[in-house]
């Protein structure tokens, strides 16, 4: 098994359609997070990880395309990023991520559907894999998400091979409304979002944390960003620990303190990012 990442980011939009709003600025986040996850990567770096990002007028069919292709490429990781609105079923049992030229009649069927992008993460020709999910749901996909368990879509979020680490909010909001403080007014990719809080906590990285982190240590972060917008009621997904390792990325501010107001070059920063590393990697 060869070593480095397959990067596949998908920020769906909706298109025009009245109900489907929340999705927005789903391919600003995913331009965000395609962006920057690469640079932060410690095992691989920007060289090492091989990045899909999805046009975000693409359907469904071409969505889960670009996944499967990038399933099948042989890494070490497969990190696959979900933005967007996502609807459910007419029984409240399956969740799909809404795409263009959906209408609310039928944006369950023409959607991304949740399962297959697990199913195909889980037989992909990878060691390890990790879901990131910047998401709202309309009312309907949101009372399928509370009920969890058999009869709803809950269980879904918890697949036993597929961490998952995100968020996803309540959306009852129009196209194009001002950002708010409240779970509402958040939109994927928008400030006060996951990727946009995630994004800010890989530049400005963890002050005390080791120079190689994980979800579990950028997660307090990353909550704290959240915060600030205010997030009642909005699921904030904790990443689930993976069996064989975890997903390392770089902290900036494990080295920023000593060398601050420095100019230094790539070549030197990443001798300093070697230097500082863990001898034996938690992710080896």
């Amino acid at each position: 098994m060869s070593g480095g990442i397959e990067l596949v980011v998908i920020g769906a939009d909706g298109g025009p359609e009245r109900a489907h709003a929340g999705s927005a600025r789903a391919a600003e986040g995913a331009r965000l997070l395609a962006d920057a996850l690469p640079g932060r990567s410690f095992d691989a770096g920007t060289r090492g990880c091989r990045v899909t990002l999805v046009p975000p007028e693409a359907d469904a069919n071409a969505m889960l395309t670009a996944l499967r292709a990038a399933s099948q490429r042989p890494a070490r990781w497969l990190v696959v990023c979900l933005l967007g609105q996502v609807a459910a079923d007419p029984r409240g049992r399956r969740l799909a991520l809404v795409t263009g030229g959906s209408t609310p009649d039928n944006a369950y069927r023409r959607g991304l559907a949740w399962d297959w992008v697990v199913s195909t993460m889980v037989h992909g020709d990878q060691e390890e894999t990790l879901l990131l999910v910047d998401a709202v749901a309309d009312r309907a996909a949101w009372a399928a998400l509370e009920r969890g368990g058999e009869d709803g879509a809950g269980e879904l979020l918890a697949h036993s091979r597929v961490p998952l680490w995100g968020r996803v909010g309540l959306f009852a909001g129009r196209r194009g409304q001002a950002v708010r403080r409240g779970r509402e007014a958040v939109l994927p990719g928008g400030e006060g979002s996951f990727s946009w809080a995630l994004g800010r906590v890989l530049e400005q990285g963890v002050p005390g944390a080791p120079a190689a982190v994980g979800p579990e240590e950028l997660q307090p972060a990353v909550a704290a960003e959240l915060q600030q917008v205010g997030l009642d009621g909005a699921r904030l997904l904790v990443p689930v620990p993976g069996g064989g390792g975890r997903l390392l990325m770089r902290n900036r501010a494990s080295v920023r303190g000593a060398l601050a107001g420095l100019s230094l070059s790539d070549e030197l920063l990443a001798v300093l990012w070697r230097e500082s590393a863990p001898t034996d990697p938690p992710s080896a």
